[in-house]
C-alpha cells in the first residue's frame, strides 16, 4: 500500500510541477507581449511626436487630403494654392456633405473648387483612402502624391499608400495639431489615448499585409470634376 501511495504522490507532485512551469511560461510569454507592445509604441510614439509639415516641399502632380480634421483639408488648400500640386482630391467626404457647405467651411474661392479639387465620398476609411486615391492617380495618369493628414496617422497612412501604389512617389506632409514633443503627451489622457488606438490600428495593417490578402472588390473609379462639383 506504501508503494502505491508513493507512485500516486509522485504523479501528483509531477502533475503540479508541470502545472506550475506551464503557468510560468504563460506569464513569461505575456510580459514578454506586454514588454514588446509597450516598446513598440514607445518608438511610435517617438517616431509620429517627430513628424511636422516640412520647411519646403517638391511639386508633385498631385494632392490628397484625407478627412479627419479640418485642418487637414485646410492645409491641403494652402498646398494646392502654392501651386504644390495640379489638383487635389478630398477622400473620405461625407455623403451627405455639399461641395458648397465644404467650400465654405473652409472659406475657399468657388473658382478653386471649379478648377483644381476632386471630393470622394467612397472611402470609409484609410484602406479606402488609398483605394481611391490610386483610382484618382490612375485616372489623371499622376505618378507622385503629397500625402496630407495628421500626423499620428501618417505611418498608417503612407503603410496603406505604398502596399496599392508601389511605384508612386510619395511626399508626406504632416499636419501637426499638438506638439508632442517633450514628452507631454504621456500626461494627456486624450493623446494618449489617440496614439494608443493609432499604434494598435498600425499594428494590424502591418498584420495583414503578412498574410495573403485581396483588395475589397469596389474597384478603382476615378472621379471626373463634372461628377465630383455636382
Amino acid at each position: 500500500m506504501s508503494e502505491l501511495t508513493s507512485i500516486d504522490g509522485g504523479v501528483v507532485a509531477g502533475r503540479r510541477r508541470r502545472r506550475r512551469i506551464a503557468v510560468y511560461i504563460v506569464a513569461a510569454a505575456f510580459l514578454l507581449c506586454v514588454s514588446a507592445f509597450a516598446a513598440g509604441f514607445a518608438l511610435f510614439a517617438y517616431h509620429v511626436a517627430q513628424l511636422e509639415a516640412p520647411s519646403s516641399l517638391h511639386e508633385a502632380d498631385g494632392i490628397v487630403a484625407l478627412t479627419g480634421g479640418q485642418s487637414r483639408i485646410d492645409a491641403a488648400l494652402d498646398l494646392l494654392k502654392a501651386g504644390k500640386g495640379k489638383r487635389l482630391l478630398i477622400s473620405g467626404v461625407n455623403p451627405a456633405a455639399r461641395v458648397d457647405d465644404l467650400r465654405t467651411a473652409t472659406g475657399s474661392e468657388r473658382s478653386l473648387f471649379s478648377c483644381c479639387v476632386d471630393i470622394d465620398r467612397v472611402a470609409l476609411n484609410t484602406v479606402g483612402n488609398a483605394q481611391e486615391s490610386a483610382k484618382w492617380m490612375n485616372s489623371n495618369t499622376y505618378g507622385s502624391l503629397i500625402v496630407v493628414t495628421n500626423n499620428y496617422h501618417m505611418p498608417r497612412s503612407l503603410l496603406e499608400m505604398r502596399r496599392i501604389l508601389p511605384h508612386a512617389e510619395l511626399h508626406a506632409y504632416p499636419v501637426v495639431n499638438a506638439p508632442l514633443t517633450g514628452g507631454a503627451w504621456m500626461s494627456d489622457p486624450d493623446t494618449l489615448r489617440v496614439l494608443a488606438t493609432e499604434f494598435v490600428k498600425y499594428l494590424a495593417a502591418v498584420a495583414r499585409g503578412l498574410v495573403p490578402w485581396q483588395q475589397s472588390g469596389t474597384g478603382l473609379q476615378s472621379l471626373p470634376a463634372s461628377v465630383a462639383h455636382k
